[in-house]
């Protein structure tokens, strides 16, 4: 039980005494004490109390200079680029993606090319023995890396080991779901497994400087298995997407502590491995010659670089009565409604009783919302069946009421498709008198858009 303090402070001077009396012994007043609420004093917070016996801390301002973190080039350029510049002394950054994308073979050919540029650098895996990760380095070509390499699971036997003499530069643990803790109960993979192992190897990297790479698993949606507290302890997610069909992956930043999360990295599988794509709108582009109807390119901006992908859009009409169908690929569904929505009650085009399907070639996704307005001349195009000119982009938000608003970095989007042939843009009236190689075409409204798309005017 805890025990109670009773204490009796006198309204006329403050005073405290633990016993009531008639009269004060401070200030001599009558029947002042006043019983108050007790503090409940447990043996614990007796014991233990915060507020004391601990070591200052020192308190420093934002003005304070500050040094920039030190970065280990990985030797893969499109992968510096998505971490922001490079591996960072003492950080610890997860990377996740689906089983077969291409993880471990991106992070063996960094390890291996940070080893053959002079750095200490060790792997562990989990899931493969020894062998089959140096079968693998043999065929990419990067057999003979100086990579330090083991096959283990154990959390106390790895960190034992790598105590025992010079830290490696770079660490990576292939995966974080196969580590094992003795310290806690249970499986490897369980949360409470995860959650422990990480965090012994992330206070390992803290105190002796080791950039730490964690390979996680994926959920059948995509996302990081295991704890979500696991995300907010590194200081970088990295997501790995692509479809196995497809021969190119995009590295893409959710989480940096020391960069932006607005650059991609583009990588192409081949059979030396990952291959770095300086150019990554070549991909995402088809041959054009032929004008086809309900296709548009878009100039996407994905951190600094612009990428240029084609949209894709099929219009099919239904029987009277059938309930229509809207499939999107590569985009958000809730967006491809709404410009269904403007382009019905703004511009009198009716889609209701088709089945609309959207898709961006190549795997591609895109979040920008500038991506507006080549979604709407696909979709007027295939309904219409008049294909949009091959030599011309379309960029631009638009609005509920129908206007088409500008969007950022214009110039740099039409600087890019000049540089691969095009010659006309669709945009926005507001940015359509900036200087340009191409012929620029300003709308205001997404009515002014489709008149022209349809020819009225």
């Amino acid at each position: 039980m805890a025990k109670i303090q009773k204490r009796f402070v006198c309204q006329s001077c403050g005073s405290v005494t633990s016993r009531w009396q008639g009269q004060c012994l401070d200030c001599s007043e009558w029947n002042t004490l006043v019983e108050e609420a007790p503090a409940i004093v447990t043996p614990f917070q007796a014991k233990h109390n915060l507020q004391g016996g601990g070591r200052a801390i020192a308190l420093v301002g934002l003005d304070a200079e500050v040094a920039l973190p030190a970065r280990l080039a990985s030797g893969i350029a499109e992968l510096d680029r998505a971490l922001g510049g490079g591996f960072v002394e003492g950080s610890a950054t997860l990377i996740g993606g689906d089983p077969g994308i291409g993880k471990s073979t991106l992070l063996l050919q960094a390890a291996a090319r940070m080893a053959l540029a002079g750095a200490h650098v060790a792997y562990v895996s989990g899931e493969e023995a020894a062998d089959q990760v140096r079968l693998r380095a043999r065929r990419l070509g990067l057999g003979a890396a100086p990579v330090q390499l083991a096959a283990a699971t154990s959390v106390r036997d790895i960190l034992t080991t790598l105590g025992q003499g010079r830290p490696p530069a770079l660490l990576v643990i292939d995966s974080i779901q196969t580590m094992h803790s003795d310290l806690i109960e249970g499986a490897p993979g369980t949360v409470s497994q995860v959650r422990a192992s990480a965090q012994e190897l992330i206070r390992f990297a803290k105190e002796r400087g080791t950039a730490l790479v964690l390979v996680g698993h994926v959920t059948k949606d995509g996302t990081i298995a295991g704890p979500r507290v696991l995300e907010h302890m590194v200081d970088t997610v990295l997501s790995f997407e692509g479809e196995r069909s497809h021969q190119y992956r995009i590295l893409r930043a959710i989480k940096n502590r020391f960069g932006g999360t607005d650059e991609i990295g583009v990588f192409a599988m081949q059979s030396e491995g990952l291959a770095e794509v300086s150019n990554p709108s070549a991909l995402f582009l088809t041959q054009r010659e032929e004008g086809v109807t309900g296709t548009t390119v878009f100039p996407a901006l994905e951190g600094t670089r612009p990428v240029l992908v084609e949209i894709q859009a099929l219009v099919v009409r239904l029987a009277s009565g059938a309930t229509p169908r809207r499939a999107v690929v590569g985009w958000d569904s809730g967006r491809l409604a709404m410009i269904l929505a403007v382009l019905e009650a703004r511009c009198g085009l009716s889609f209701s009783s088709a089945e609309v399907y959207l898709n961006i070639a190549g795997g591609y996704r895109v979040q920008d919302p500038a991506a507006d307005l080549a979604v709407a001349a696909a979709l007027v195009s295939a309904l219409s069946e008049r294909p949009v000119p091959a030599e011309a982009v379309a960029f631009g938000e638009i609005a509920l009421s129908g206007e088409v608003r500008p969007v950022a970095h214009g110039a740099l989007r039409l600087k890019e498709a000049g540089k691969l042939g095009f010659e006309r843009a669709l945009v926005p009236a507001a940015i359509a008198g900036e200087k340009s190689e191409l012929r620029l075409a300003g709308f205001r409204t997404l009515g002014q858009f489709v008149d022209h798309m349809l020819g009225r005017g």
